[in-house]
């Protein structure tokens, strides 16, 4: 299947019987948008025993993603028409999250805790002061997040600084890359390099780490509204997690042919 949040695009392969057809290089075949679907991530449904289904996140250049926020919602809003039902739980590699629809049509995920301690990000060394041009923030959401406030994230040379900091020594496991401006106390803009991906109009774990690194550095309270190139995304830093709140779109149903999986 392919969907999509705020224009950040998903192939969701349903493997709910227990067979996992997904390898790295199907992966990366399946995110050439020339030559196969096109996507910034894949998300493999999988049975889980502890909640509703496991997710399991691949970036476009075949690596593993350990969190997708857009895609968790996108996914969540799919399973629970199949289910019946208006809220979910589902696994992930960080542990079990829940989804749930909220007013208007949107979804809402709650992609837990923020992940604050250098280590368990990964980053080597202190998260408030990375020695990286810019004095930028590191926060974890699953997956590794370096946040960089500038006076205007319009003008940041995204593909450029995107790229280089994604390599930084100082992220041992590469990182997602974020330029935000504060645009009112409650109100971010923000653009995104993704680790694996490049840029997308979107991406839900680096527009909740970016609203949490504001409020640690005092620019915005804990609730905020953030206005991404694909869209705007709502996010509530709560006591048991950080819930991001959007618009999900289902786009098409297909089979891959024997011609194209017997090429790879």
């Amino acid at each position: 299947m392919k969907m999509h949040g705020l224009g950040n695009d998903f192939v969701v392969i349903d493997a709910r019987d227990g067979v996992d057809p997904v390898t790295p290089a199907l992966a990366e075949a399946l995110a050439d948008r020339h030559r196969g679907v096109g996507f910034d991530q894949l998300a493999l449904i999988g049975p889980s025993q502890e909640a509703d289904f496991h997710l399991k996140f691949y970036n476009s250049d075949g690596s593993l993603s350990g969190a997708c926020g857009n895609a968790s919602r996108c996914v969540s809003d799919w399973m629970m028409g199949q289910l019946g039902k208006d809220h979910v739980r589902f696994t992930t590699d960080r542990g079990q999250l829940e989804a749930k629809r909220a007013a208007n049509g949107m979804v809402s995920v709650n992609m837990g805790a923020p992940i604050l301690e250098a280590r368990l990000i990964p980053f080597d060394g202190d998260p408030k002061a990375t020695g990286i041009d810019g004095d930028p923030v590191a926060v974890g959401m699953g997956n590794p997040h370096c946040i960089f406030f500038v006076e205007d994230a319009e003008k940041v040379a995204l593909e450029s600084w995107g790229a280089e900091i994604e390599h930084h020594p100082s992220f041992p496991e590469r990182t997602n890359v974020e330029f935000a401006s504060v645009t009112a106390p409650d109100h971010l803009r923000m653009r995104v390099w993704e680790r694996g991906a490049g840029v997308t109009l979107a991406c839900g774990s680096g527009t909740c780490a970016t609203a949490v690194a504001a409020h640690l550095r005092g620019l915005t309270g804990r609730r905020v509204t953030v206005d991404v190139d694909g869209g705007r995304l709502e996010i509530d830093w709560r006591e048991d997690g950080v819930w991001m709140t959007g618009p999900t779109a289902f786009v098409f149903r297909a089979e891959l042919t024997s011609d194209f999986l017997g090429a790879l």
